[in-house]
């Protein structure tokens, strides 16, 4: 893989840890800005919206910049944003650099896709996607701990410090290492125009993609987000115990691109079925077990690498079936992410907030998963179908 896609990986770390990290400094954020705690929560909900709205916008506004000009604009507003939050102290100023950084996060890594896809043959999507969504996994295992420990240390103002000072080298990096070729159609005039790019991404294979995506993700999401008061109130593990758990799970995630990149483009569909059921199977199992605790320290490393094998083969696909629309096929990618990592947790929540424990998450993850299969079969069937009628029978990936 090329030098830059692991540049691209750095930049990804430092916004996956910004996304994270918020959730163990909240606390600390509402005290000290005087404000109350589910006051402070909105930073949160401001940057899973601004996730959600900029992905596509932000690609479709800097589709015709040159991709390392776009790349830079958008890390250097989110390192610079990270800087004013580091020093302010007003509330509203902090919420607004929450909704810019979103916006910058989301157009960097829709950018940062199309380019990754572009940086390798055909063939090799897969394991591109698995090498930048890399970061993110490590954000979970290294950047959110550590994002925590500073913050406990030295304040939460050192976290956001942090997070800027880890950028400063991905945009050093980022000028001396990606070519500076468009970031989408719009420097090239046989490419498609932002309407054509539109007009792509309404294809059925497309949009299933794109749903089941956010299912997964949604279903990842919402385990994660409960799951230190799952290991503590139900396994029975001290408050200690849990960074060890999220971090395990944080490797399994990492193990999951990994394997995932290795095998999404050359055998994809094996892969998601197969990953799908087991993925399934693992919620519920999870559910049953979460008392033991041998059953449930395996089952947090084997469903971070189910679920993140499964959700980077789903990306990649999308970048496949988007090959004609390259910049904004990776917006809407990261915007179904998103949609996932939001609604997931907001549905963990009903369940819990209906009373049936500390569980329900888990069973929202395998119900969602299932859905998931379910809409994938339908589509499957109905692809198969049209092959034995005589349809085209062409696929998005290479073939399995």
């Amino acid at each position: 893989m090329p030098f830059a896609l692991y540049v691209l990986a750095l930049a990804v770390f430092a916004q996956g840890t910004s996304e994270f990290m918020l959730s163990g400094l909240i606390p600390d954020i509402a005290v000290d800005l005087q404000v109350s705690v589910p006051a402070a929560g909105a930073l949160t909900s401001a940057f899973a919206a601004g996730m959600i709205v900029g992905a596509p916008l932000m690609a479709l506004l800097s589709r015709r910049w040159p991709r390392r000009r776009a790349l830079l604009v958008f890390l250097v507003a989110f390192l610079l944003v990270h800087v004013l939050g580091a020093v302010t102290t007003s509330f509203g100023v902090l919420l607004a650099t929450r909704v810019v950084a979103a916006l910058a996060n989301a157009g960097f890594l829709a950018v940062a896709l199309a380019t990754a896809a572009a940086m390798v043959a055909p063939d090799a999507k897969g394991r591109a996607t698995s090498v930048l969504l890399g970061g993110t996994t490590l954000a979970c295992i290294a950047g959110v701990p550590a994002g925590a420990v500073l913050g406990q240390e030295w304040g939460w103002r050192s976290a956001f410090w942090a997070v800027a000072a880890v950028s400063v080298p991905a945009v050093v990096a980022l000028v001396r290492s990606v070519p500076g070729g468009p970031a989408g159609a719009g420097a090239d005039a046989a490419a498609p125009g932002a309407r054509g790019e539109l007009r792509a991404l309404r294809r059925p294979r497309l949009l299933v993609t794109l749903l089941l995506a956010a299912l997964v993700n949604g279903a990842t999401f919402c385990t994660f987000t409960y799951l230190a008061p799952l290991v503590t109130d139900v396994t029975g593990f001290g408050a200690a115990g849990v960074p060890v758990v999220l971090a395990l799970f944080g490797l399994g995630s990492f193990a999951g691109v990994t394997a995932g990149g290795r095998l999404a483009d050359r055998r994809p569909r094996p892969l998601l079925a197969i990953g799908g059921v087991a993925l399934l199977v693992g919620w519920a199992v999870f559910a049953l077990s979460a008392g033991a605790a041998v059953a449930a320290v395996a089952l947090v490393f084997v469903q971070g690498t189910l679920s993140f094998a499964v959700g980077s083969t789903l990306i990649a696909q999308v970048l496949y079936a988007a090959a004609e629309a390259p910049t904004l096929g990776g917006g809407f990618a990261t915007a179904a992410l998103n949609v996932g990592a939001t609604v997931g947790p907001w549905w963990g929540g009903i369940a819990l907030a209906a009373g049936f424990g500390y569980r329900a998450p888990l069973w929202v993850s395998a119900l969602l998963v299932a859905v998931a299969l379910a809409v994938g079969g339908a589509a499957e069937g109905l692809r198969v179908r049209r092959r034995a009628a005589g349809g085209t029978g062409k696929v998005a990936a290479p073939a399995s």
